[in-house]
Parts: C-alpha cells; sequence; structure tokens
C-alpha cells in the first residue's frame, strides 16, 4: 500500500515538476495578478465617477489590493454592492430633464383665475371671463395686460387723451365763441380768455357789450351812489 501511494506521489510530482506545468501555474499566477491589480484600478476610477470624494476612490482601491490575488473577488463583489447606483453624469442628466420638462410646463399659458389652460391669442378666458390680453387701440394687435406701450407700433397706453386733444387745439382769441368741448360736463363758453357757464353766458356777454358801447345794464346798480 505505501509503495502504490509512494508511486502515485512520484507522478503527481514529476507532472507538477515538468517544465510545461510550471510554466502554466506562472502564467496562471500572473493572470491573477493582473485581474488583481485591474480591478483595483476599476474600482478606483469608477468610484470616481460616482462620487465627490476625493479620498473614497484610493481607500476602495486600498480595499482591494489587501484582499491579496486570492481573494479580491470578493472584495469586488461587496463594492459592487455598495456603490453608488448613479454616476454623476447621469444626476445630471436627470436633472437637466427634470428642468426642461418643468421649463416646458411652465411655458403652457394657464388662466390667472381658474388655471385652466388658455391659447396665447386668446383676450378672455372662456370658462371664467377673465381677461387675459388687449388689443392695441393704433395697431389692432394683442399686447398685455400689463403693457405699459405696445412692442409693435410704440403707442403710449399711459398718455391722457385729453392732454393730447388740448395741446392739439389752438387758442381762441377775446370774444370769440369756441368751436368744440374738451371733455366737460356742462357745456361752457369762453369769454375774454377765461370759461363761463352757460347759465351766465347771456349776462357776461351783456355786460361786455354794456362795456364796449360805454353803457351799463339796467339792472346794473351803481358801486358810489350820489348823496
Amino acid at each position: 500500500m505505501d509503495q502504490i501511494l509512494a508511486g502515485i506521489g512520484e507522478t503527481i510530482g514529476g507532472i507538477i515538476g515538468s517544465p510545461i506545468v510550471q510554466l502554466g501555474l506562472r502564467m496562471i499566477a500572473i493572470y491573477l495578478i493582473v485581474i488583481w491589480i485591474a480591478s483595483a484600478y476599476w474600482a478606483f476610477r469608477d468610484i470616481q465617477q460616482r462620487s465627490d470624494n476625493a479620498i473614497l476612490p484610493y481607500l476602495v482601491a486600498a480595499g482591494i489590493i489587501v484582499f491579496t490575488p486570492v481573494f479580491f473577488i470578493f472584495a469586488v463583489w461587496v463594492y459592487k454592492i455598495i456603490r453608488p447606483h448613479e454616476k454623476i453624469g447621469e444626476v445630471w442628466e436627470r436633472n437637466l430633464a427634470e428642468e426642461a420638462l418643468l421649463a416646458e410646463v411652465e411655458a403652457i399659458r394657464h388662466c390667472p383665475a381658474c388655471e385652466r389652460r388658455v391659447n396665447e391669442e386668446w383676450i378672455i378666458c372662456p370658462s371664467c371671463r377673465t381677461r387675459l390680453n388687449r388689443v392695441c387701440p393704433n395697431c389692432s394687435r394683442l399686447v398685455g395686460l400689463d403693457w405699459s406701450l405696445c412692442a409693435w407700433c410704440g403707442k403710449d397706453f399711459e398718455r391722457r387723451d385729453a392732454v393730447a386733444a388740448a395741446t392739439a387745439m389752438e387758442p381762441l382769441g377775446a370774444g370769440l365763441e369756441p368751436t368744440g368741448r374738451i371733455g366737460v360736463s356742462s357745456p361752457e363758453t369762453i369769454v375774454d380768455g377765461s370759461p363761463v357757464p352757460a347759465g351766465v353766458t347771456t349776462s357776461v356777454r351783456s355786460s361786455g357789450q354794456a362795456r364796449r358801447s360805454g353803457s351799463r345794464p339796467a339792472n346794473a346798480q351803481d358801486p358810489l351812489p350820489e348823496r
């Protein structure tokens, strides 16, 4: 029995000691070492793409190196379990997609009163009848309610029409009646450059005629009666 075992041992030893088997074992050892170092480098580069921490990649690579070429595969499994699931670039892309979607939703115009979707060319909301836009009186194009002037033709919405009409009207001479009225609630007449209500126009005109003729009206009283 001992001879049989000794023969088996010598045979195995001869096989292992052969140059071809020795070369194969060396190649396997070199391959494991290369995979071991490559795994540490892969983990180093992978964690750099998933974390902003500058020290964490070195710690991960050192952890795989510590496990030696024999047990480094377990270190790689543990790293793949605890590593962040998203890369920094993927997080940025997701944030950009969310911001673009939010901007697209905000670009859709809604009614300020009922929050329903409305068209940009609508003047009044058909649901709640809220005023949305107005029409420029000069160029008939839609303008915003908060615009102070028209962006298309330059019409100033804050300009007073009464001021513009008063500026365009020529001054009247003394004793001449006006040919138009400027935004007054009751008719009036201008005599000697001053506006006079319509009820007292007749008396004022008679007083003016009496002064020009050198006589006094019949109903006028003498301020200094004779004694």
